[in-house]
């Protein structure tokens, strides 16, 4: 039998406990938020701006290095702690340690950055990305530039895929991922939630409903799309309504039913507020959805 102090012990750690698991409630949802924009800009950054920064970086260095020809013919000398040749048009190469030929206004530019450290190391392709990158490919410029063609390529996209043919190609593309075993289940359920959170569609629901679904004494949350098929409408004798039971915690999933309209309860909720309900599997109860107790047992 447990003593009335180790009870008193647990009735005191309740308050505790409670403040802490309210303070992670009011902590988690913004810091998974930043989380969220973090993870995005940081998968963007490895797989969108850095590709490209790298293309970009080889092609300038491969422009910059095809305009310096280091002939064979030239005169040898001493370039301070380089030795360098001086061509018959006037131009001077340093020798980098490797065998390679810079230019001497690319080895100087290197050495007033603070770089000249990598013209003892690097190879000659190596020298010629980082000048490119050093004196015309900074990050404060190119990143900005690369984020507004980033955007008018998703705008074009977008743009693209909106039209007949390009739609025709995306539904046949999307075919065929889902033929894939594996990728299929993977591509569906990301296509879930990028559809739930980017898709500026409206949704075709006109009202939140109460229906007894699956069946009797057990009461579900719905949307109703519309009316119902004439035949089932004919069948019934009454009018029925189609309903979209939505399934947590993503909505846009579910199955959809046909009801009498006379068992349809209407509810005082507005879709937002029923989406919240489902998405937090019953936990956010609009306020005036939540039913208060009986003045007996109070």
């Amino acid at each position: 039998m447990p003593s009335p102090t180790s009870a008193t012990d647990a009735r005191g750690s309740r308050p505790f406990r409670r403040a802490v698991l309210h303070g992670l409630a009011l902590l988690i949802p913004p810091l998974l938020t930043v989380v969220f924009f973090l993870w995005m800009g940081n998968t963007i950054r490895l797989y969108v701006i850095g590709p490209v920064m790298s293309g970009t970086r080889a092609a300038a260095a491969w422009w910059v290095q095809r305009e310096y020809v280091v002939r064979p013919e030239g005169t040898a000398m001493e370039l301070g702690r380089y030795r360098g040749v001086r061509t018959k048009e006037g131009e001077t190469y340093i020798l980098l340690p490797n065998g390679g030929y810079v230019p001497e206004e690319i080895a100087d530019y290197l050495e007033q950055a603070g770089e000249g450290g990598m013209l003892l190391t690097a190879d000659r392709d190596a020298v010629f990305r980082r000048y490119v990158e050093q004196r015309y490919l900074q990050p404060h410029r190119v990143v900005p530039l690369v984020l507004v063609v980033f955007v008018l390529l998703l705008y074009l996209l977008g743009k693209f895929l909106a039209a007949g043919m390009g739609r025709v190609f995306w539904n046949l593309l999307e075919q065929g991922i889902f033929r894939l075993p594996l990728v299929r289940n993977v591509y569906g359920s990301i296509k879930q939630v990028t559809d739930f959170m980017l898709s500026d569609r409206q949704l075709p629901y006109t009202r939140v409903v109460a229906v007894e679904y699956p069946r009797k004494g057990i009461w579900s949350l719905g949307f109703v799309t519309g009316e119902s098929l004439p035949e089932l409408q004919q069948a019934a004798g009454e009018p029925t309504l189609a309903i979209m039971i939505p399934c947590s915690p993503m909505p846009l999933t579910g199955v959809t039913i046909t009801a009498l309209k006379s068992e349809v309860v209407e509810l005082n909720m507005s879709i937002d507020q029923a989406f919240q309900f489902v998405i937090s599997c019953g936990v956010v109860v609009p306020p005036p959805a939540v039913s208060r107790p009986p003045a007996a047992a109070r």
